[in-house]
């Protein structure tokens, strides 16, 4: 027994980790990092393991701190080496470990938006006479602070770190290529040779060249005024659209930190540095775009780095020195936009998510893929509260992922919009109207939201809103997690009347779909259409300008109330102008040009949003379980289903034309507006829901002949095989989406969402006319409103 009870004592004190695959992913297998008892463990086997490196980078002096290792180390003893490093212990977050080994090492404490991960490198060596193999993942972290830290400011862990010192980059990188003995080796000219690329890449920057590029970014959207007649709302309506502009504002800031948790600081900061030079106001004006530093158009590349961002005082990271105010950072940002966005842990990978998933019961998985919360690290909590990391070290808990609903998450953002809202709805004429405001109000603190997406579906106002978590664009991890966003309207009655036809067809549409019978819904409801002139929009309305929308996304309400939608038509008035018809002159054929015009776009428009409405949503799986194509098909959800609601709308026009329900005029002029529109679409970027699905459809029509190349690189529509080849995808999409098929659904995406050389000929030719790729929207109503509330 007291052999035992000595070996347990032995293994408490072993660090254990995470043993993963050549690929990363996690074997669910844990190991000593050391073999105490000549057991395995992970450097004597070998196993491929995770660690992180973290520099710290002096912008004013271009060094970086390197600590040397203590003598009594097991590897690289005495040696000069990264700032700070260390495993990922077992259960650990990357963020997390990165954020301890500073501490534990160095005795500076920071907050996560100091840490940059700028790379991932994989480090396989063998040393010690063949006793150590490290094959081990290295997320490599970057912290940038304004000034050298002073060295008295250190508290150094003895048993890991003798000194600390700065050099430059350049002499360290020097002095790695040299392979000079006192240093760690990293291959400079290898894989690690980013760290110095990127530091120096940034802070090598030409003025004028980077002005240059932000210009012609920005030059890609075309700025339009867009506004609406007040007159046929009452005062008391016009006192509430006062009230909607303001919370709808709200929704801005929240997206703002949905997008990335060091994102509002970076707005806060661009916009207060706008006025200090032209590129300052360049980066502000193309930031205000995109809401980030990821240019939508360019599929999310940064035009942004880390040294653009906000700086930050924290006098508290390190020991006081005398005579020195304290560490000053970057907050940071990654250069490779994040898919999981600012809903989960960003060291968080899609396996762990998913057995964290599985451990739950039924209720909590539902609500773990729900559309109302975001997921965090237990350890976040306490590194919110503590003033030490060794609060969190030790705790059972601290790193398994648990859910916070948006009410709390959001909760003062919410609560001053709510408050908003309730006094709107106060002041409101219409009885549907007061009760969306009050509804919404009353879910943004609950965050049960169905009852307030009941009332928008039968919102019968003049004055037309639209505001709450609802798309799920931004989720580019699972596609679950729902933006906020806000849309303030009034209502065009003549023309809302007029495109009635469509939303009290789609059960007669459903019952035709070119699917199999055994997967349509006999019970689609009727959906309501309302076309509006927008007067405000705010939050996930970033880059490319939506024309309509077709909502809730909510499947439950999808299965008994089914789905409503909106028309902006004063946005698609200015798409069409601006934008589709400078592309026909370009890019379609002389002899079919006259068949481009705004009521076959327009048409088409609303046939898209019905679409949403059809076709599979709640779905049996082949071992007779019910799913939602969603669940199913994840991160491939959102470009498929644009690209469903895309064709099968130009399925659907034909379909109602041949039933005479459209005038037979309309077959040459759809098809032909359908073309021109793609090169629109395709134009917001393949790293986009709806340029990914446009350019799907384009190629697929384009192989199959639908869509023909001519000799001077103009394109036309093969009238003779356009309408089979169009049933033909629609079957093949909305047959994916019915079997829940993610597999096949990556099979045609990775086959045809792709820029083919005619598309990119198509592009060229755009580019060279500057035909202007989207729109951006400015709204003198709401910005007379909004400069009102702000000197009030």
């Amino acid at each position: 027994m007291a052999a035992a009870g000595a070996e347990d004592a032995v293994l408490k004190q072993e660090e254990y980790l995470d043993v993963l695959t050549k690929t990363r992913e996690k074997t669910g297998i844990s190991k000593p990092r050391f073999c105490y008892l000549h057991r395995g463990d992970v450097h004597r086997d070998g196993d491929y393991h995770g660690a992180v490196h973290v520099w710290i980078y002096s912008e004013s002096t271009h060094e970086l701190l390197l600590q040397q290792r203590a003598d009594c180390k097991d590897s690289w003893p005495g040696l000069w080496d990264i700032s700070s490093a260390g495993h990922i212990s077992a259960g650990d977050s990357s963020l997390f470990s990165a954020m301890r080994e500073l501490h534990e090492e160095l005795g500076i404490l920071l907050p996560k938006d100091a840490f940059e991960l700028i790379f991932v490198f994989l480090q396989e060596c063998v040393i010690n006479g063949g006793t150590f193999i490290n094959n081990e993942f290295n997320d490599v972290y970057v912290v940038t602070t304004l000034d050298p830290i002073p060295l008295e400011a250190f508290t150094l862990q003895e048993s890991e770190v003798s000194a600390v010192k700065y050099l430059s980059v350049e002499e360290y990188r020097d002095l790695l290529a040299k392979e000079d003995p006192d240093y760690v080796p990293y291959d400079v000219n290898g894989g690690y040779h980013q760290v110095f690329e990127i530091i120096s890449e940034r802070y090598r920057e030409n003025l004028e060249s980077r002005s240059l590029t932000l210009e012609k970014q920005l030059s890609r959207y075309a700025q339009i005024s867009l506004s609406a007649e007040l007159t046929g709302l009452t005062s008391a309506d016009k006192e509430a659209l006062a009230l909607l502009i303001k919370a709808a504002a709200i929704m801005d800031d929240i997206f703002c930190l949905q997008v990335w948790y060091s994102n509002p600081s970076l707005r806060n900061w661009l916009k207060e540095h706008a006025n200090k030079s032209q590129l300052d106001k360049l980066k502000w004006n193309y930031y205000q775009v995109n809401k980030s530093p990821w240019s939508c158009l360019d599929e999310n590349k940064a035009f942004l780095t880390t040294a653009d961002s906000a700086i930050k005082l924290l006098p508290e990271a390190t020991k006081p020195v005398a005579g020195w105010k304290g560490l000053q950072y970057r907050t940071a940002f990654p250069v490779v936009k994040p898919p999981g966005a600012n809903f989960y842990p960003p060291d968080m990978d899609k396996k762990e998510f998913e057995l964290w998933k599985n451990s739950l019961s039924e209720d909590q998985k539902k609500e773990a893929i729900g559309f109302f919360n975001v997921i965090k690290w237990h350890s976040e909590i306490f590194l919110d509260k503590a003033e030490s990391l060794d609060v969190v070290v030790g705790t059972n808990y601290a790193h398994d992922l648990y859910i916070v609903p948006y009410s709390k998450e959001y909760k003062s953002l919410l609560g001053k919009a709510a408050d908003l809202l309730q006094k709107a709805g106060d002041l409101a004429s219409s009885p549907t109207l007061k009760r969306l405001l009050h509804g919404k109000a009353d879910a943004f603190l609950s965050n049960d939201y169905y009852d307030s997406d009941i009332a928008w579906m039968e919102l019968d106002s003049k004055l037309d809103v639209t505001i709450g978590p609802y798309e799920t664009y931004e989720d580019g991890l699972f596609g679950y997690k729902a933006t906020f966003e806000a849309f303030i309207g009034v209502r065009d009655d003549k023309a809302t009347e007029q495109v009635k036809l469509f939303g009290d067809q789609l059960q007669f549409l459903e019952k035709n779909l070119p699917m199999d019978d055994v997967y349509k819904s006999e019970d689609v409801i009727a959906a309501p259409i309302r076309v509006i002139q927008l007067l405000y929009n705010s939050g996930d309305v970033k880059g490319p300008q939506t024309v309509a929308f077709n909502l809730p996304n909510d499947e439950r309400i999808v299965n008994d109330r089914g789905t409503s939608m909106v028309m902006l038509k004063n946005v698609s008035e200015a798409k069409f102008k601006l934008i589709l018809q400078p592309i026909a002159d370009v890019c379609i054929s002389k002899e079919q040009r006259e068949f481009v015009d705004f009521d076959s776009f327009f048409t088409h428009t609303i046939c898209h949003e019905c679409c949403h409405g059809i076709g599979p949503h709640t779905i049996k799986l082949p071992n007779g379980k019910q799913s939602t194509v969603r669940l199913e098909l994840q991160e491939l959800h959102s470009a498929l289903e644009e690209a469903k609601a895309d064709i099968v709308g130009l399925w659907a026009l034909k379909f109602l034309i041949d039933k005479e329900l459209l005038p037979k005029s309309l077959v040459k002029s759809m098809y032909v507006s359908f073309l021109a529109g793609c090169f629109r679409s395709v134009r917001f970027g393949l790293g986009e829901a709806h340029g990914k699905g446009q350019a799907l459809q384009f190629n697929y029509l384009f192989e199959n002949g639908a869509i023909v190349l001519h000799p001077d690189e103009t394109f036309s529509v093969n009238f003779d095989k356009v309408e089979g080849v169009v049933e033909s995808l629609s079957r093949e999409i909305l047959t994916i989406q019915a079997r829940g098929d993610k597999n096949m659904a990556r099979i045609i995406l990775q086959k045809y969402s792709v820029m083919t050389q005619p598309l990119k000929d198509a592009l060229r030719k755009l580019e060279l006319v500057q035909v202007p790729v989207d729109i951006i929207p400015e709204f003198p109503i709401a910005d007379e409103i909004l400069q009102k509330f702000t000197e009030d």
